[in-house]
């Protein structure tokens, strides 16, 4: 199964490399506790390095799982380095099943620059070439309804909004959108 996939550059964007996330992260995810668009947007619970250990090591786990392939999303380029832009994931892996579910968050500097639109198509690419032989045909993308800028990546990438989703408290205090995306579409 290949962990590192590559997005080439655009006229407006580096290129991008996608690879596991390691222990070497901790550091980079603590420096992001602050923002506040993170917080606000997804589940983001990393408060300290210690805090950031503990998600990384459940990264690792859904690898050797089988279950969920969290990718730290990097920007390629002279003028680019440091800290991962973002991360994409695609959750809920299960032989046979027809459906799993994809995520993903980028960093303050990458909002806005075609970063998670890229990477969520190029992990979209490859759960359809890793995992279509076993079953999986279609992608499902969750966020929160007013959260404009994911709709947005999710309808740049074809996913379909197909359902509003009730709000469930705490988690999802609002109503929340479905989009999907069936695997025989490519890349265009």
């Amino acid at each position: 199964m290949t962990t590192r996939l590559e997005v080439a550059a655009t006229p407006t964007a580096p290129a991008l490399v996608l690879r596991p996330w390691s222990p070497a992260d901790a550091a980079g995810l603590s420096a992001l506790s602050g923002d506040e668009a993170l917080r606000r947007w997804t589940s983001f619970a990393i408060d300290d390095e210690p805090s950031a250990a503990r998600w990384l090591r459940e990264q690792r786990h859904g690898w050797e799982r089988g279950r969920r392939f969290a990718f730290a999303v990097e920007e390629v380029g002279p003028s680019v380095g440091g800290l991962p832009a973002g991360h994409v994931v695609l959750k809920d892996v299960v032989p046979g099943a027809a459906s799993a579910e994809v995520g993903y968050w980028t960093v303050a500097r990458a909002r806005g620059r075609g970063v998670a639109p890229r990477a969520l198509d190029a992990l979209s690419d490859w759960a359809r070439a890793t995992f279509a032989c076993d079953g999986l045909i279609r992608l499902v993308l969750r966020h929160k309804a007013d959260n404009t800028a994911s709709c947005r990546v999710a309808e740049k990438c074809r996913y379909a909004l197909t359902a509003v989703l009730p709000a469930q408290p705490p988690a999802w205090p609002l109503e929340g959108h479905l989009h999907t995306r069936h695997l025989a579409e490519r890349a265009g």
